[in-house]
């Protein structure tokens, strides 16, 4: 979407040909106020129903999905990544669905969606929730893998068990119509706003598609046929003229985007932040940032190097590396021994990964921006940047270029920043810097030895309090995060409209949580079979998310049929396509 959304009547022509004009969006409007005071009137079970009947359509479309997502990214059909879009796209959405459906039915008969969760304890008394695994099925497929839901200092069990449920909990109230603008990068990501508008706040949604994935459109509209018809949803196409009607029409009571502070800017200030705000309207949002990449030093084998290094990559180079939570700096003490070794494993990993289409808008001049705020970066194959390592006083070449540390590239640009120290020393000050100088609070990961953490003992864990991200990974990607399916995700909270920073809200979060700080994703610091050979119980090979997972694009194609019917049956083969990785 442009940095201007006019607010004007738009008149285009969709790419199926039905022409789309102001007075047809009036009509889809009226249409869905009329579809939400079905939805207020709609029992539990009835609306437990609808979504099975819609993951059954999505589990019918879920090939056309993904081919139809892999061409609008240029991804050939033999490509190793098309993995990328069965886990991102159908997979995503299926084990959302599920999820929230189970919450329902929960909730229908009586019970808190927590009643079987395992409640902990965090810093400062803070209650946690076990939003992974979800099932048992979790437990095996992502074995070695878990999540937590930190909850805000001073809730208790009792109270988050009592509050789970959020709109159900009130479910005919009437939360009007709300208008999703739609992420062009991942394909997961409007259905799932749109899903969590319906069940958490029980708000239907007109659906803008972002035209880079306005291809999808025909998929969408099969695929979440069952909420068109039930008046729930309408999805168009179009570009910032249909946005700005739209977000400015008075039948919209509400707007969630997922993209940049700049867009969010252009709705609710007209462009600049120096204007007054002139959209009063409640406002959520998902708009990334700049993720940092903690590694911890320690004694790492050589395998131990590589496989990290393989990480990282897989977090820079994922979706090409155009995606909200993409690592963007790595965080280094400056006298680890093994900095020099681990930096070049890391170039070796970013070389060596598959190479693909630059296929995300604008890429091409961010990473020209890049390349001449830091002269000295490293290029590498496949058209991949390293920029050269800097401490967090002097991130960029001149004080006029981009700052590798508050500006998100958007494309695949590594930094590397080193800070002094080791130890709990280290930690404290690599926390406090990417609090304090990096761009937003989206997702923050953590890489280190089993050993190290054990150390560091309860500093560790302050320490992870402290560091102000909606999502922080420990030895795993926070893109888990993203698809686990219970799991909140969004933000660290406190942003205003004013500054917005990475959002305001959550969303997934399929047990209906109140009051959430910010999820935990553990995974182990090694694959099967290294990791239990070092005393940690992970069965999961090399994930099939990693850009070089050989079996990726098996592996989660398998998943995601599973995730439309599960059945044991399935299990042998979805584990032995995971260790072909």
């Amino acid at each position: 979407m442009s940095a201007e959304l006019s607010g004007t009547e738009p008149n285009r022509t969709e790419p199926n040909g039905a022409e789309l004009n102001g007075t047809q969006l009036d009509l889809a409007i009226a249409e869905l106020g009329e579809g939400s005071e079905r939805w207020a009137s709609t029992t539990l079970a009835a609306r437990a129903d609808l979504l099975a009947r819609t993951g059954a359509c999505v589990a019918a479309e879920a090939k056309r999905w993904v081919t139809a997502a892999s061409r609008a990214k240029g991804l050939h059909k033999s490509s190793p990544l098309i993995g990328e879009e069965w886990l991102t796209g159908p997979y995503g959405v299926l084990t959302s669905l599920t999820a929230l459906r189970r919450t329902l039915r929960a909730l229908d008969g009586g019970h808190s969606p927590l009643a079987s969760r395992r409640f902990g304890r965090a810093p400062d008394g803070r209650v946690t929730v076990a939003v992974l695994p979800l099932n048992r099925y979790d437990g095996l497929l992502l074995h070695g893998f878990r999540a937590e839901a930190w909850l805000r200092p001073g809730v208790t069990a009792a109270q988050a068990r009592d509050r789970a449920g959020l709109g159900q909990l009130t479910p005919t109230t009437n939360g009007g119509v709300g208008l999703v603008l739609g992420a062009g990068n991942i394909s997961s990501i409007a259905p799932l706003d749109l899903l969590y508008e319906l069940v958490a706040h029980n708000r239907v949604s007109i659906l803008k598609l972002n035209p880079t994935f306005d291809g999808l459109l025909p998929v969408y509209r099969a695929a979440f046929a069952p909420l068109i018809e039930a008046g729930l949803l309408r999805i168009v196409t179009g570009g910032a003229d249909v946005g700005g009607y739209l977000a400015h029409h008075p039948g919209i009571s509400h707007v969630h985007i997922t993209g940049s502070a700049a867009t969010h800017d252009a709705i609710v200030f007209g462009g600049s932040r120096t204007d007054a705000p002139r959209f009063t309207k409640p406002i959520s949002s998902e708009l990334g940032g700049v993720s940092p990449i903690i590694v911890l030093p320690g004694r790492w084998s050589a395998r131990d190097l590589r496989y990290q290094a393989e990480h990282v990559a897989t977090m820079r180079l994922h979706n090409g590396g155009y995606n909200c939570i993409a690592g963007q700096v790595l965080v280094l003490s400056a006298t680890w021994p093994q900095k020099a070794a681990f930096l070049e494993a890391v170039a070796v990993a970013l070389a060596a990964a598959p190479t693909r289409t630059a296929w995300y808008p604008g890429s091409d001049g961010r990473m020209r921006a890049a390349r001449t705020a830091y002269p000295a970066a490293r290029l590498l194959p496949g058209g991949r940047l390293l920029v050269a390592v800097a401490d967090s006083a002097t991130p960029a070449a001149s004080p006029s270029t981009d700052n590798i540390l508050t500006t998100e590239y958007f494309a695949p640009v590594l930094g590397v920043v080193e800070l002094q120290g080791s130890g709990q020393a280290y930690l404290d000050a690599a926390v406090e810097t990417v609090n304090r100088d990096f761009l937003g609070t989206l997702g923050a990961n953590i890489l280190g030895l089993p050993s190290s953490i054990r150390r560091l003992g309860p500093g560790f864990e302050q320490a992870m309090a402290r560091l102000r991200y909606g999502t922080i990974a420990i030895n795993a990607w926070t893109g888990v995060g993203f698809l686990s399916a219970a799991a909140p995700w969004g933000a660290f909270p406190g942003h205003t409209r004013d500054n917005v920073q990475s959002g305001i809200g959550v969303v997934h979060n399929a047990l209906l949580l109140d009051d959430v700080e910010r999820t935990v994703v553990r995974g182990p610091f090694r694959p099967f079979p290294r990791s239990i050979a070092h005393g940690e119980w992970a069965l999961l090979p090399k994930p099939p998310w990693f850009v070089s997972a050989r079996s990726g694009a098996l592996t989660a194609r398998l998943l995601t049929e599973f995730a439309a019917r599960p059945s044991a049956r399935k299990l042998p083969r979805i584990l032995a396509a995971a260790f072909r990785a």
